[in-house]
């Protein structure tokens, strides 16, 4: 994973490479820790009905206001099926295959995708909704349906979009989502909220010197609920039911001990990759602060230097977890598993 700006960097004159005013914003917004948006696909319905049921949970069956891509609220229970039906999703392809048995993999398209936009806590709710409105309608506006919802009763608010996978008109061409598209959306979803007067940064977790890929909501929920129930007084935790350890985690815990036991080194699979992004990723901030130097912004290499040295060392999920695993057998009940810091989600 290369560092972006400096691969992009403009060259003046002389053929002399420089960063325009825009990378070196980008660049100070990182070293900053400006706090990064979260473009999120959480799955898609491949039926009608699946559609319909995702569209009322967005929805909190009928107590939140839907916002379709005409501009219209939908409320009440009826909402959902409402949007399903104007839709017209039973008329899309492969809606009448056959579903797969228990084991088998699901083939049949997606007739909608389930995206989140997100941003931490702090974040004016009301910018965030116009934001992902106007985002909405660069997208997809005049060619795929689309509705979505914003919610705020978790700390980051955050807007569930809904897009139809067809096109309007063109039902041959479907809505495709790569990386390539993520990392496009997180940009665009970035930027458009600095036009909204809120700081916002699109940068790879890599870059950033995070090295471990963020677990899903559910799971860092478990792991969180894990360590208040640890932390309970002994008199308490007998009056509380422990929290359900997720199966995610669950079986890599048993996995690490299986390997404490035998191989210790296996629990270090996949390092030595890690630490060659780590070493490209110093590379390439080096570089950044050389030229920076260079251009005169002598304050603001200073920060990158600073942020180089700032990055926690490179661990498998596998080592962080037999590390804590140890220290809880040896000492206090705060040592129980909790969620490495993962920062901003960037998937």
């Amino acid at each position: 994973m290369s560092l972006d700006i400096v691969s992009y960097g403009r060259k003046g004159p002389g053929d002399v490479l420089r960063f325009s005013s825009d990378e070196i914003a980008q660049i100070r917004r990182t070293v900053d820790h400006a706090p990064e948006v979260m473009v999120k696909v959480t799955g898609g319905g491949r039926d009608a009905s699946s559609v319909q049921v995702h569209l009322d949970y967005i929805g909190r069956q009928g107590k939140l206001p839907i916002e379709d891509d005409e501009g219209r609220t939908h409320h009440g229970r009826s909402a959902a099926r409402e949007l399903a039906c104007d839709w017209q999703l039973e008329l899309c392809k492969g809606q009448y295959k056959a579903k797969p048995v228990k084991g088998q993999t699901d083939s049949r398209p997606k007739v909608a995708h389930n995206i989140v936009l997100s941003m931490p806590q702090g974040t004016q709710p009301e910018k965030l909704l116009r934001t992902v409105r106007a985002f909405a309608r660069k997208n997809f506006g005049q060619r795929h349906r689309y509705a979505m919802t914003l919610h705020v009763d978790q700390a980051h608010p955050h807007v569930h979009l809904v897009v139809k996978s067809e096109r309007e008109y063109e039902p041959t061409k479907r809505l495709c989502i790569y990386k390539a598209t993520l990392r496009q959306w997180r940009e665009q979803f970035a930027s458009l909220l600095r036009d909204e007067g809120i700081t916002a940064n699109a940068t790879a977790r890599q870059v950033r010197g995070q090295v471990r890929t963020p677990y899903s909501t559910a799971v860092h929920h478990r792991l969180q609920a894990l360590q208040a129930a640890a932390r309970l007084p002994p008199g308490e935790k007998d009056r509380h039911r422990a929290p359900k350890t997720s199966t995610f985690v669950q079986a890599k815990i048993e996995k690490v001990l299986r390997l404490l036991g035998s191989q210790e080194h296996v629990i270090d699979h996949g390092l030595e990759a890690m630490q060659r992004t780590r070493y490209g990723v110093l590379h390439d901030w080096r570089a950044t602060a050389q030229q920076l130097r260079r251009q005169g912004e002598s304050e603001l290499a200073a920060q990158v230097d600073r942020f180089v040295e700032s990055m926690p060392a490179v661990q498998t999920d596998a080592r962080w977890l037999a590390e804590r695993w140890k220290a809880q057998a040896k000492g206090p009940a705060d040592l129980a598993p909790v969620a490495p810091d993962k920062g901003a989600r960037t998937r």
